[in-house]
């Protein structure tokens, strides 16, 4: 019984063998059997949303659940590598205080209420229609000017330069907003 007890401590194995304690005779039984946590589930490749790099994400996710977020070694610009923000993806994702409803809170109320995303959506369609009807000038001493300069719009880091062509062709020739920008660097 102590010699088979004995016969299963690392380090009688690293006595025995002659070795540096580094290999196999130092793992349990545990250690034997371990498998990463992303084994055996599917993998999504993305880019992270935090800046204008663009870092590539491979995104691991197993019967509808989020895995792990790890940095994509195939990525040409990160090459695996994430920044401490981007390596925190998966805890913005799965944070218990995250929200997950749209809050809304009414000019001086407050007091925030939840709404529905298409309510919200509406809201902000409405809202810009009539800030852009009620601030769109047609000309300017004498000159046709079709435009507005009191609605913006800000692209966001992870829009590449065709994503951003479209926004620019909605904004600045659909509705006439002068005041377009963004921060693509993909």
């Amino acid at each position: 019984m102590i010699k088979e007890l004995l016969s299963k401590w690392p380090v009688y194995q690293q006595i025995k063998n002659r070795s540096n304690g580094n290999g196999s005779e130092s793992w349990s039984e545990r250690t034997r059997t371990l498998q990463p946590k992303t084994a055996g589930a599917d993998v999504a490749r993305s880019i992270c949303p935090y800046c204008a790099v663009g870092c590539g994400q491979m995104i691991y996710h197993k019967e509808g659940k989020l895995i792990s977020i790890e940095g994509d070694p195939h990525s040409p610009i990160s090459r695996g590598h994430l920044c401490p923000k981007g390596a925190n993806t998966f805890q913005l994702h799965t944070a218990p205080n995250r929200l997950e409803k749209v809050k809304y809170r009414k000019p001086y109320g407050t007091d925030w209420e939840e709404l529905p995303l298409e309510q919200a959506m509406d809201m902000i369609a409405d809202r810009l229609w009539e800030s852009r009807d009620n601030s769109f000038v047609e000309s300017k001493e004498g000159r046709a000017v079709m435009n507005t300069t009191k609605v913006a719009h800000l692209g966001g880091a992870t829009l590449d330069n065709e994503e951003n062509y479209l926004i620019k062709k909605l904004f600045s020739g659909g509705l006439g907003l002068v005041c377009v920008s963004n921060q693509a660097r993909i």
